[in-house]
């Protein structure tokens, strides 16, 4: 694209809307969901989206039409369906860029942590200007209802996938002092096992859909259910300050 169409084209706005409470969307993010005459976010097959229901204060009031861009998303390991799922929303994305309408792609906590903004990204950054507004991440919602500082003066912080083998997992168990696991979803018996095994079953507390009504925090995951949990959880693993630090000053 030359850069003569790319100022003709709109804009690609990645937002995050934060955790889950509407009242933790930044005040740009507000503004520019509410003024964008297009709106995409990712929906299940029954067409709900809760980065949507997140900002449903923040759409368009009205006094102009504001498409909406639903991307439907099953819930499978499958990557090639969900390759096919980006493709087709970077193609609608695509056809209203093309016309100079602004389009704001609505991703829950932040667009580029583990966030779903970071495939269309790929699909479009070569051929349309691209705004990032950053969003509350998971893990900040998750320290501040649990009330635990992640990173203290020189320790250091590790955010790791559910996903991980036990090897990895306990690797970074035993050898960083803070560490998010995030999305542990159905690996959560697996994990409370490898907590159990790195001696840091005492340093975690586990947290369900953070900020949002539903939210459920467990201090003590010694008595969580050894069960898969659901998709929006997290484990927060820091180091129990007492008079004796073992992680050292």
């Amino acid at each position: 694209m030359t850069t003569t169409e790319l100022n003709r084209s709109g804009t690609l706005y990645g937002i995050g809307v934060g955790p889950g409470d509407p009242e933790l969307i930044t005040l740009k993010a507000h503004r520019i969901i509410h003024c964008v005459p297009v709106v995409s976010y990712l929906a299940n097959a029954d067409g709900y989206s809760l980065a949507r229901d997140i900002a449903r204060e923040s759409l368009g009031s009205g006094e102009q039409t504001q498409v909406e861009v639903p991307v439907t998303m099953l819930m499978c390991k499958d990557r090639a369906i969900a390759n096919r799922a980006y493709d087709s929303a970077a193609d609608s994305i695509r056809s209203y860029l093309d016309q100079g309408m602004n389009v704001a792609f609505l991703c829950e906590g932040d667009p580029l942590l583990f966030g779903s903004f970071a495939y269309i990204l790929d699909r479009l950054e070569n051929s349309y200007t691209v705004e990032v507004v950053p969003g509350i991440t998971s893990i900040s919602a998750a320290a501040s209802a649990a009330g635990r500082a992640f990173g203290r003066l020189a320790e250091n912080i590790t955010i790791l996938s559910g996903r991980h083998g036990d090897e990895r997992i306990l690797e970074v168990l035993i050898s960083t002092e803070n560490v998010a696991i995030m999305k542990p979803g159905v690996q959560r018996p697996r994990i409370l096992r490898l907590l159990q095994e790195a001696g840091r079953l005492q340093d975690a507390c586990y947290l369900e859909h953070v900020s949002q009504s539903e939210q459920k925090i467990v201090h003590d995951v010694s008595t969580l259910e050894i069960e898969p949990g659901p998709y929006f959880s997290i484990f927060l693993v820091t180091p129990v300050h007492t008079k004796v630090n073992r992680w050292g000053d």
